[in-house]
């Protein structure tokens, strides 16, 4: 049984695309050849890894565990490329898996100072929920994620920042007549707008929600932040954001306040991550301080 670098390759980049024409495109090569590829992999393995269909490349079970463990492979030659060249993650391509209310407002002004340095950096970002986020990062489709460190157990973690949770209330509303902070007990009896249940952020507003004998409104869960902010506008309820969404998006608009929480259970941390199962990779600090620098100056006083 001997499945070469290269196969494991063509059976990740299927994996990722649930599609072999998609897949052979990503790779630049033709479907025949990329399907002889896969057969000639599972024929020496003795095993099916994908089942073929109408609806694309689905994993088998045992294909599932075959595709972990070439990521594995394929994530241990990559670090060992990037101890010869002495670069890390920046000699490359970097998969970073970020919550959605993180990674619009922090990548760009980093991306943009790390390629100063390292022009070959290749970043690939996915927003996702943090269950997708956990999800993407023990099966290997991410190298890192942007999350929060709670939620994800036993793995490598390097805190950057903390951030707070603030109100976004229409402007007519009586408590946007006062900018200081926003006690708990103002909150009794109103609507509470949040993201999805996948989302870490909205386990936070229900228990702020309880704290506050307020409720969040079953009948709407938020897909993006920008969309609980503007449900608030239109006064459907109280927007609750994170405080670098806050700090740059949301302070933008003319027709909300923004009252920062108060209540230590408003605040939540952020942490670069990584798979327990290797050591961190080289570059992996340099790229954590980038991120905690630009945080700190995209949180300007509100």
């Amino acid at each position: 049984m001997r499945p070469t670098f290269r196969q494991l390759e063509y059976i990740v980049a299927v994996a990722d695309t649930a599609r072999f024409g998609m897949a052979a495109e990503k790779l630049g090569i033709s479907q025949p050849s990329l399907s002889s590829q896969i057969v000639e992999a599972e024929t020496d393995l003795g095993v099916r890894i994908f089942n073929r269909g109408r609806h694309g490349a689905v994993m088998t079970q045992q294909g599932a565990e075959i595709v972990r463990r070439a990521r594995r492979i394929l994530h241990e030659m990559e670090d060992l490329r990037a101890c010869v060249t002495g670069d890390g993650i920046f000699d490359g391509r970097l998969r970073l898996g970020v919550l959605p209310s993180i990674g619009p407002y922090l990548l760009p002004g980093v991306v943009r100072r790390l390629h100063v340095d390292h022009p070959n950096f290749r970043l690939v970002v996915r927003e996702e929920s943090t269950a997708d986020l956990e999800l993407g990062l023990r099966s290997g489709r991410f190298d890192m994620i942007l999350s929060t460190p709670e939620d994800h157990p036993g793995t490598l973690q390097i805190p950057l920042f903390r951030e707070t949770l603030w109100a976004a209330i229409p402007k007519d509303d009586p408590l946007a007549g006062d900018a200081g902070p926003l006690p708990l007990a103002s909150l009794a009896g109103r609507n509470l707008l949040a993201l999805g249940s996948r989302h870490r952020l909205s386990g936070m507003v229900s228990e702020i929600a309880a704290l506050a004998n307020a409720r969040v409104p079953d009948e709407y869960e938020g897909t993006s932040l920008a969309a609980i902010l503007l449900m608030a506008a239109a006064g459907a309820g109280i927007a609750i954001l994170p405080r670098l969404y806050a700090a740059t998006d949301a302070r933008r608009r003319d027709d909300i306040v923004l009252r920062r929480l108060d209540t230590p259970k408003a605040e939540r941390a952020i942490s670069l991550i990584q798979p327990a199962a290797f050591e961190a990779r080289l570059g992996s600090d340099i790229l954590a301080s980038a991120l905690s620098e630009e945080a700190l100056q995209l949180m300007a006083p509100i």
